[in-house]
């Protein structure tokens, strides 16, 4: 087994970055946190979210920044940086929003949520003379925790749509 990489996305990984967020969100708040997604809901969401297409749209957005962590080819994890879109009151596009941190179940405490993280922060306060936001599903504290370890506070609540379905968010900022 080689040594895992960290580096930017491409848009040749659009299917595999789709398929590991795919599963990455399944396993996360369907199989752990047993979220009770309506079936035509999930799926709207993950084909929305993940399939090809819109995954390749979303790795040629505009001001956004996209990282994999890859070890001998497969993609283990991946964190998504861009302008912010959060509903906040005082959010402004022109602030940088972590949008994504998955990180697959295999390479759970592997250390890579940490790298990822610690590189879009960097690369986000270099792009925003505002505050950072992430927006975190209430029910995960640990991601919580750890956002809080990085000077993030709670800074309001939203719903975030999964289909029809809608989960309790927290919005998160920092300075």
């Amino acid at each position: 087994m080689t040594e895992t990489l960290i580096r930017p996305a491409r848009l040749e990984d659009a299917e595999p970055l789709g398929a590991l967020g795919r599963q990455t969100f399944i396993d996360t708040f369907v199989t752990g946190f047993g979220i009770p997604y309506p079936e035509a809901d999930l799926k709207a969401f993950l084909d929305a979210s993940f399939d090809p297409e819109p995954t390749l749209k979303k790795l040629a957005e505009p001001g956004c920044a996209w990282w994999v962590a890859e070890r001998d080819g497969e993609l283990l994890a991946f964190a998504n940086a861009g302008p912010n879109s959060l509903p906040h009151p005082d959010a402004r596009p022109e602030h940088m929003e972590l949008r994504r941190l998955y990180v697959s179940q295999a390479a759970q405490g592997l250390g890579l949520g940490t790298k990822l993280l610690t590189l879009s922060l960097d690369w986000m306060q270099a792009h925003s003379h505002g505050p950072l936001w992430i927006g975190v599903w209430s029910g995960n504290e640990k991601a919580q925790r750890l956002y809080t370890a990085y000077g993030f506070e709670k800074a309001g609540e939203y719903e975030y749509p999964v289909g029809a379905w809608r989960d309790h968010e927290f919005i998160l900022r920092r300075g």
